[in-house]
């Protein structure tokens, strides 16, 4: 089956094209012809699945369509996780190819630019539930003119308590509207939610949660917690990783393990909760450029972070929803891509791992053989550390900084840069990482 079969405008097939997309993928083919013809639709699909452009192409359609075009908000698209709000906006004006202009409405940064881009004709509105609640009660969005409603990733938005934030939502928004959710998992909170929502949906069920990419290989150690660190050093050196992603349970051990590992000379960026949009950004943008090849994340990213070529996810702790584990690992081994799951397991995290294994009906290989112990390196500079996995107490830096020396900040600066680089260079350049010698990424 091609694109065309489905009769989209070709402005939106061109797009589609130019971007390497040959062929729709499952959820595509399911939900398309069903959101093209009206119809509400209840979809069972987890990320990676291809599902952004099976809501995306046919609201496009529909409003580049439209006879007397109106550049207001026609179509509200509702997400967890500030990063999938961004890409989920990028994908809208990309398939447009800039021609629909999409809002993005989330915490963490100021509001002014936001309201702008309103202001400016925004046709699209991607927004977490929190922000959009805010700049409803200033009066600063005008939601009368949405025809589409789509709820993306419902089941992780539940978990995050946003069921009364989307409550207070649907309830001011027009009562003809056509309604999309998307789920991982669907549960009876889920259905519940779809029933008050939804008007006679179509239930359509793609790659369903327990089960991971058949690309991905599976692997466990049985570690002790406190020696998990140590085997996360050794398997870095060891091993032939591309981008690899790391995750914890809690933001404050991510915080942990990017100090310890910036002790051992590896440099990693960061993103929970706590961080701040722009962090956030500037954190993925580097993972996604390949210049710190190394994130660790909580499940916040877990289905947030849409980025090719992860040769590698790391399960440094074990999550207590097995669901979750199927989501952290399928962000590697996309799109037909080989990738490489790995659990560290401490004897008090085993339940967790037997949960996972009936959930996916499959046990994971167990991995006896510990990697050599790898060499030291030199500590990550301070300066390094702030910029990237920002954890030093702010009074700290500020004392740093008031200390004189004589030498201006811009000598400093460039004398920490150019020190960067020779380290950098030395180790194989900035794109393979601090931990070993230049390794062949999935995505090169």
């Amino acid at each position: 089956m091609s694109f065309e079969q489905f009769a989209l405008h070709n402005s939106l097939v061109a797009a589609v094209r130019s971007q390497g997309y040959t062929s729709p993928t499952p959820i595509q083919t399911a939900a398309i012809p069903r959101v093209l013809a009206g119809r509400d639709i209840l979809a069972c699909a987890q990320t990676g699945t291809g599902k952004t452009a099976a809501f995306a192409l046919p609201i496009l359609n529909r409003i580049i369509s439209e006879t007397q075009r109106q550049r207001r908000p026609k179509a509200l698209v509702l997400v967890p996780t500030r990063e999938l709000a961004i890409q989920v906006a990028e994908s809208f004006e990309a398939y447009s190819n800039g021609d629909v202009r999409a809002a993005v409405l989330i915490g963490g940064v100021g509001q002014g630019q936001q309201v702008q881009s309103l202001r400016a004709g925004a046709e699209v509105i991607v927004a977490a539930p929190g922000r959009l609640l805010d700049l409803m009660q200033q009066n600063l969005v005008d939601l009368r003119g949405i025809h589409t409603l789509v709820l993306d990733e419902a089941d992780r938005m539940l978990d995050m308590g946003f069921i009364q934030p989307l409550k207070r939502i649907v309830a001011v928004l027009p009562r003809v509207r056509q309604n999309l959710m998307f789920s991982a998992t669907m549960p009876d909170a889920i259905r519940k939610l779809a029933n008050s929502i939804l008007q006679n949906p179509e239930s359509i069920a793609v790659n369903p949660v327990s089960q991971a990419a058949g690309t991905v290989t599976q692997r466990v150690y049985h570690v002790p917690q406190k020696q998990k660190h140590e085997l996360l050093r050794n398997l870095l050196a060891a091993e032939e990783m591309g981008r690899t992603l790391v995750f914890t349970r809690t933001k404050h051990g991510a915080d942990r393990l990017a100090r310890a590992l910036a002790q051992g000379g590896v440099e990693a960026v960061v993103i929970h909760g706590n961080k701040s949009q722009n962090n956030r950004v500037r954190a993925l943008e580097s993972f996604r450029s390949g210049r710190v090849p190394l994130l660790i994340a909580t499940d916040v990213a877990a289905r947030g972070i849409d980025v090719d070529g992860v040769s590698h996810v790391i399960n440094y702790e074990l999550p207590n929803e097995p669901e979750s584990y199927v989501h952290r690992i399928g962000r590697t081994g996309r799109a037909g891509a080989t990738g490489s799951a790995i659990a560290f397991c401490d004897p008090a995290e085993k339940d967790y791992l037997r949960q996972i294994e009936r959930l996916t009906r499959k046990q994971l290989q167990v991995v006896s053989d510990r990697p050599a112990q790898a060499p030291a390196r030199e500590p990550i500079r301070n300066s390094e550390r702030e910029e990237y996995a920002p954890h030093h107490d702010p009074r700290r830096r500020q004392q740093r900084r008031s200390q004189g020396s004589g030498q201006s900040q811009a000598s400093r600066s460039g004398g920490q840069q150019r020190q960067g680089q020779q380290r950098r260079q030395s180790s194989g350049g900035p794109t393979h990482g601090s931990w070993g010698p230049p390794r062949r990424s999935a995505s090169r």
